[in-house]
């Protein structure tokens, strides 16, 4: 693996942990696609550096659970927003 390539992904994870930052988040943040920022944090990270894979990892699982929460909240932002216009 490309030296660059170890860094981005160690600078991935520490921003992810640092942040309680998504994959979107993340990869808008570091200019990459969603699924280089996951392939990084679960198998590029894991031969470099495992226990720092293993803790970016618990924060895109509790982020992962959370989703549909965030979801509704934001579906219900949206629909607020709409009825504020109509009047």
């Amino acid at each position: 693996m490309k030296d660059y390539i170890e860094e981005r992904a160690i600078g991935i994870a520490n921003y992810i942990i640092e942040n309680n930052a998504t994959v979107r988040q993340t990869a808008k943040a570091y200019g990459v696609s969603k699924s280089t920022v996951h392939k990084d944090v679960t198998e590029r990270l894991m031969q470099v550096n495992p226990a720092l894979a293993s803790e970016a990892r618990k924060v895109l699982d509790l982020n992962k659970s959370e989703r549909h929460i965030r979801g509704g909240l934001a579906t219900k932002e949206k629909y607020l927003h709409q009825q504020g216009n109509l009047v």
